[in-house]
């Protein structure tokens, strides 16, 4: 039995929240079910709609069991409609023990990031299913165009399907190969969120299952330091969470935000996961969580030693060098005590000629700080201009144009305090 719901718009309310927090969860299962992913999520969607036509009359108690209970009858009506089913017989028995595996959305990251397909559909097609982002979101995050992000998901589910790929956990000798590129898309996962494209600032269904997803990676390879810096990285970047939006709901900057309200115990946990990932090694998890722990461990902004945070990216560009980590780092550069402005955006500029930043906000954001700072109103201002038109955040165009309004309104040869790099160091395309 079910709560009696009359309401079409709160029936639509719960459907697009358990979509959200649970697409993933029932997609993995119909697949584990089908071991084929279109028709999983044709399925899996399927269920969703239905939810909309028939909850009004009572919504169930437990609405992904619900989903996932109807997902897979779809499934299964269409298998025995279909002339392939002989075929696809053998794949329906269940291995023992796989029937309620919590790692299931694990299952389906490591299907989706097999070796057999190219990183960049591997990324693509994680998004999509994991995430269950739109073909249009999963561009923005990787910073494509829709139609290429489109062309991606589909040559990755005809390659699994064409390739017979298994859906499991790989075993310990294949583990390596496939892990950089899992931490990448986890690390994506939760970049999808912390930014997410609309209305809202963050995603929190999306930030939860990136630190779901690592927090079973570092189960699944408890001595390994990547899958520890990672989740640790994650963790101080959630301890930020509250401070990030004032009480009006604006962006506020980590400069500028009230430390009281970070979260203690996440903090703690992060600097306690990430300390212990830079003594093995220093690889660009373990990196990006050393810049992190610099940030939150220091006692305000002004005392952030950015010195030492250039360091750090000067490592992460010999082991990872992509445009995106070459922006944070001049970004970093920028905020040196005497550093060469005009050096730096001259660096910028050039950086500007990459493709793959084209169409990514921070870039122009950045210019516009460093611009502004070099009495150069004028040209911050088309900067920023430039920004909010890139930026797919509502929250974050609200802020951008803020500091677009304050310099038409700032008095010529009047120094702006330094607000240091973008708000979230988003990770680069895959491949680049």
């Amino acid at each position: 039995m079910g709560e009696r719901v009359a309401d079409a718009v709160a029936v639509t309310r719960v459907v697009e929240e358990v979509h959200r927090e649970s697409w993933s969860t029932v997609l993995a299962s119909v697949v584990r079910l089908t071991r084929d992913l279109d028709l999983a999520e044709d399925c899996t969607q399927d269920a969703f709609v239905r939810a909309l036509r028939t909850w009004p009359d009572g919504i169930p108690h437990n609405p992904a069991g619900w989903l996932t209970t109807v997902a897979k009858r779809l499934a299964l009506d269409r298998l025995r409609r279909e002339t392939t089913l002989r075929r696809k017989l053998p794949l329906l028995v269940e291995e023992p023990g796989e029937l309620e595996q919590p790692t299931d959305p694990l299952r389906l990251v490591f299907t989706c990031c097999h070796p057999a397909l190219a990183r960049e559909s591997q990324v693509a097609l994680t998004l999509r299913l994991i995430c269950g982002l739109t073909t249009r979101e999963v561009a923005a995050v990787l910073l494509i165009s829709e139609p290429t992000a489109a062309a991606r998901i589909t040559r990755a589910k005809k390659k699994i399907a064409a390739a017979g790929i298994p859906y499991r956990i790989p075993s310990d000798q294949e583990l390596p190969a496939r892990m950089d590129v899992v931490l990448t898309v986890v690390h994506l996962v939760y970049t999808a969120g912390y930014v997410a494209t609309g209305a809202e600032l963050t995603r929190t269904d999306l930030t939860g299952r990136a630190i779901e997803l690592a927090r079973m990676l570092v189960r699944l390879m408890p001595g390994e330091p990547e899958p520890q810096a990672l989740l640790g990285l994650l963790l101080m970047t959630e301890a930020r969470g509250d401070a990030r939006v004032s009480a009006d709901g604006e962006l506020v900057l980590l400069a500028d935000q009230d430390r009281t309200r970070w979260d203690v115990k996440l903090l703690a946990e992060g600097v306690s996961r990430a300390t212990a990932a830079l003594r093995q090694g220093n690889g660009r998890f373990a990196l990006q969580a050393a810049v992190a722990g610099l940030h939150v461990t220091a006692a305000s902004w002004e005392e952030t030693d950015w010195r030492q945070v250039v360091r750090m990216y000067d490592a992460m560009m010999v082991s990872w060098p992509t445009p995106i980590v070459a922006l944070n780092r001049l970004a970093a550069r920028s905020l040196v005590p005497g550093a060469d402005l005009e050096a730096v955006l001259e660096e910028l500029d050039a950086l500007s000629k990459e493709s793959v930043l084209a169409g990514y906000a921070y870039l122009p954001a950045t210019r516009a700080d460093v611009l502004t700072r070099l009495d150069r109103p004028h040209e911050a201002v088309e900067a920023y201009r430039q920004a909010i038109s890139l930026t797919a955040n509502e929250t974050e165009r609200r802020f951008l144009s803020r500091k677009l309004e304050g310099l038409h309104q700032r008095p010529e040869g009047l120094h702006q305090r330094p607000e240091g790099p973008p708000p979230v160091p988003r990770a680069p395309r895959a491949g680049t």
